[in-house]
């Protein structure tokens, strides 16, 4: 009872060890429901392909890792990693940007409220994935329409996200840098942006997920490479020995992105991380 309340009491602050110990338990279970699940159906088939042992997913992710492939010459999962990669850094980084540049212009300038807001709510509601065929037919199936799938997807929400932070910030900031004689270039640049990148950084953090699932989709409909392309390029064949491994990588990449997000918010903007705690 003790330590049930340490760790769920409404004033519980557990220790490193006891969250780590906690954190990970549903992983262990989850793990144990699989093993126990690929045992029995491989028990009744050991040909069984939906839920391959250890050792075969073991197997399938090595050579996939370690393996040129016959056709290609290339090591598959490096390969896709790369054009995966690629494409996710581009398109989150058009999305950032733009959102920023909107979320500004509308946050700041009342003219720009007024051109752009009702365009970013209504942009905002349109399900990327249902223009995915407008944009594979107006742009082609190559880099840009893959790119543009995941631009258009994130840039609206975050340009939203900063409208709201730099609404956010106060007022007497901005009246006391102009009674100081601050133009509107130094409003933006020495006032405003200061405050709100470390926003967008967390903006950015919470699009990963779906700027994921924007790239897997347009990979597994239209492409030649990527982690996604090659899910579903194995599906056909029942390979879950290979999904398994890449899904459980592109999740370890994704967990890697945002740790790595979180540590240049810790290194760039401590004192916005304290007042988050």
């Amino acid at each position: 009872m003790k330590w049930m309340n340490q760790v769920w009491g409404l004033h519980a602050k557990p220790g490193t060890a006891t969250r780590w110990m906690v954190g990970l338990l549903p992983f262990f279970l989850l793990m144990a429901v699989y093993m126990w699940g690929s045992h029995v159906r491989h028990l009744e088939n050991e040909q069984d392909k939906l839920l391959p042992t250890p050792t075969q997913i073991a197997g399938a992710a090595y050579n996939a890792a370690f393996e040129e492939n016959r056709r290609t010459g290339e090591v598959i999962l490096w390969a896709d990693t790369a054009a995966s990669l690629t494409r996710l850094f581009i398109g989150v980084g058009l999305a950032a940007l733009s959102g920023l540049v909107l979320g500004v212009l509308t946050g700041v300038f009342p003219g720009g409220k007024t051109l752009f807001h009702p365009f970013l709510s209504a942009i905002a509601m349109v399900p990327p994935l249902a223009i995915l065929p407008i944009l594979f037919i107006t742009l082609g199936v190559d880099e840009v329409a893959k790119i543009a799938l995941i631009v258009l997807g994130l840039f609206a929400l975050i340009a939203r996200d900063m409208d709201l932070s730099v609404r956010a910030l106060p007022r007497e900031q901005i009246a006391k840098a102009l009674t100081l004689g601050a133009g509107a270039k130094d409003i933006v640049f020495r006032v405003v942006l200061p405050q709100v990148i470390p926003r967008l950084i967390d903006a950015t953090r919470l699009s990963l997920g779906a700027a994921w699932l924007f790239l897997i989709a347009a990979e597994a409909i239209a492409a030649e490479s990527g982690l996604g392309y090659r899910i579903f390029l194995v599906r056909r064949y029942l390979a879950m020995d290979l999904i398994l491994p890449y899904v459980m990588w592109i999740t370890l990449l994704g967990f890697l992105m945002d740790l790595g997000l979180r540590g240049l918010l810790k290194l760039w903007f401590p004192w916005y991380v304290a007042s988050r705690n």
